[in-house]
This record gives C-alpha cells, structure tokens and sequence, in this order.
C-alpha cells in the first residue's frame, strides 16, 4: 500500500469519518487487486461489508438481538447458508476479476480453462536443488514491488521440462497457489487451426487477456507451438506461429503476472527459445527419499502396517512422481476393498507389478 493512501486512511479513521474510510477502503482493495494479490483483495473486501453494516446499525441505532443466535435453529440454518453462499461467491471471485475469456474467432471455443483455486494441487516433493528455484520464483514474485524500486524484475517467464509424469503440470499448479494468482491453461485444440493466421491471432488474444489481468498463464505441452523452425518436415504456418510466439514472448511484460510453459520434448523445441525465459527448470525423476515420500504423503489418509520401505523404494527405482502416487492409490483402493483399511507390504508390492505392466 502506498504511504500517502495510509496515512489518509489512518487520519479517517482517527476522525471517525465513516464516508472517507468508506473510499479509501475501497481504493486499497482496488490497489491490492491491480497488483494480482486477488484472494487478500477479496478478503479485505469481505471485512469492509462487515464494518459497513456494523457503522449503518450504529447509526440506526439498532443492534441485532444476540439471543437469536443462542437457541433458535431457523437463525442458525440462515447463518450457516449465508457463509456458504459467501464461500461460493469468493470461490468464484478469482473468475469474476478476469474479463471475458478469449474465445477462437472461428468456432468460438474457449481459448483457455480457468483452474479454480480449490482444484490446485500444491503438495509437491522435490529434490533440494529444485525446491530451491521454484522457491525462488515465488519469492521474487513477493517482492516484486522490492525489486522495481531497485530497478529489477522477478522471474515472469518460466519454463519447466523433464519427461512425462515427472510433475511439470503440479509445478505450474503450486506456483499459481503459492502467488495467489489465478490458472489459466492454454488449451491447444482450440488455439491451433489449420486455418492461415488464425493460431497467431488466437496467441495474441490469450497474451492480451494475460497482460491486462494478473495471472498464472500455463502453456502445457509447449512443443506444440514452439517446435524447431529447423525441421524440414514441419510446414510454413507452423514456422509462422513459432515466429509470432517468439515475438510474443519478447514483447509479453506483465506487472504482476506469471507465464509458464512446460514440454517432455526439449530437444524439439526451437533454440532461440530458451533465452525467452527468466528460468528454466529441469523436473527431474524422484530419488530414493522422494519416491519414498511421495508414497507415505499419499497414504497419510489410511493406516500402514509394517513396511519393509527399503524393498519397496527398490522395487520403484525409475519410476515418476506420477508412478509413486498411482502405486500409493492403488495399495489403498485394495486395502479398503479387502475391508482391512491397512495398506500392508504385499498390497504396495501388487500395485508396483501392475505399474511396471501395465507402463512397459
């Protein structure tokens, strides 16, 4: 918040002057906002309504009696289906900040999905040195207004890669729950057209969108736009997108925003880039002590039995994060369904056979 907007708004409230605390409350959620902190901004919004109405019953001179609440179920059915409305209301109130989502001029499909906040995943394992530069990026995103003033800017354009499963996809979604800023996934089938120009005019609405509203921009599967202009067998109009996409990102500035992409196939991508991006993270293959990890976290909602964890973490050597939550879920479905609810040795060692069948 900007000193001069405090220090009025400080003054207001040491003069009791309901009408300019009313405005300048206002102009620091506006301010909040504008600056991508949409949940603080909603938040703040929702304690103003309540000091609103609390100032309209003092000057009325009314006051709502506090038995009702004590013993008459009816008020208490209506409190509670008036939080829950309020709880649906500000699940929807990082949607509500967006303007209208592009949509393809042709067919008129939604450009991207908007991933609500409580679909986040954000639980994620990683080895030290990773942990560390996503930890940055987020970082630096909270001091971004640190950094400006210096003459700086955050990590904005991000790219991730590593092969299927590794957990490129949870990476974006962590980033977008750790900055508060709402998920927006490209969606590709409805981007590219075979169409001359369309896919570069359809980049440009999804880029527009992204720099006028503050949010995490996800580029899943990147390869698809951005492949080497090199390859003799792919056609002029995918040399053009990769062109325009090029361009885009070199022009793309954001206040308080985030882009990240991600692909399995770094090879394909086009070298020039890779020097388009303020970070670019390797998602590596889980070790021993992260596969290990990965399996107890998602077996946390049901009881273990002895493990031989050793055996077991030997048996997973190369599997994926994916792999690891899929052999932990699995133990647990025939866990419940032998009507043991105990994930014992022989139930993770079932599942672990089955991924490496069923992925060969």
């Amino acid at each position: 918040m900007k000193g001069e907007l405090l220090k009025r708004l400080f003054r207001a409230i040491a003069l009791d002057d309901q009408e300019a605390i009313d405005k300048l409350t206002c102009s620091v959620i506006e301010d909040e906002r504008k600056k991508g902190h949409t949940l603080l901004a909603n938040q703040l919004e929702n304690i103003a309504k309540v000091n609103q109405t609390d100032s309209l019953v003092k000057r009325n001179g009314t006051a709502p009696s506090p038995v009702a609440h004590r013993g008459n179920p009816q008020d208490l059915t209506r409190s509670s289906l008036q939080r829950s409305s309020q709880d649906r209301i500000e699940t929807k109130a990082d949607l509500e900040t967006l303007s209208v989502l592009p949509t393809s001029h042709r067919f008129n499909t939604p450009l991207v999905t908007f991933i609500p906040r409580e679909k986040l995943r954000h639980h994620m394992i990683l080895p030290s040195y990773v942990e560390n530069r996503f930890q940055r990026i987020e970082k630096e995103y909270a001091a971004r207004d640190r950094l400006a003033h210096h003459g700086l800017r955050y990590r904005q354009k991000i790219l991730l890669f590593g092969i299927p499963g590794c957990g490129k996809t949870l990476g974006a979604e962590r980033l977008a729950w750790n900055t508060g800023l709402s998920l927006l996934k490209v969606r590709f089938d409805a981007m590219v057209s075979s169409y001359l120009g369309e896919t570069a005019s359809n980049l440009r609405l999804v880029f527009d969108l992204a720099s006028k509203n503050p949010c995490l921009l996800f580029f899943d599967e990147c390869d698809s736009i951005a492949k080497s202009r090199e390859d003799t067998q792919e056609v002029g109009e995918i040399k053009r997108v990769v062109n325009t996409f090029l361009q885009i990102l070199d022009e793309y500035e954001s206040y308080s925003g985030l882009l990240v992409a991600a692909t399995n196939l770094n090879k394909s991508l086009d070298t020039a880039l890779w020097r388009r991006f303020d970070d670019v993270i390797e998602v590596p293959l889980p070790g021993k002590q992260e596969l290990e990890l990965i399996v107890r976290q998602t077996l946390s909602a049901i009881e273990v039995g002895s493990i031989n964890w050793q055996l077991i973490i030997q048996q997973m050597e190369g599997f994926s994060s994916a792999q690891a939550v899929r052999v932990a879920q699995d133990a647990a479905k025939r866990a419940i369904l032998d009507r043991e609810e105990l994930v014992i040795q022989e139930h993770l060692e079932e599942a672990i056979e089955e991924i490496k069948v069923s992925w060969s």
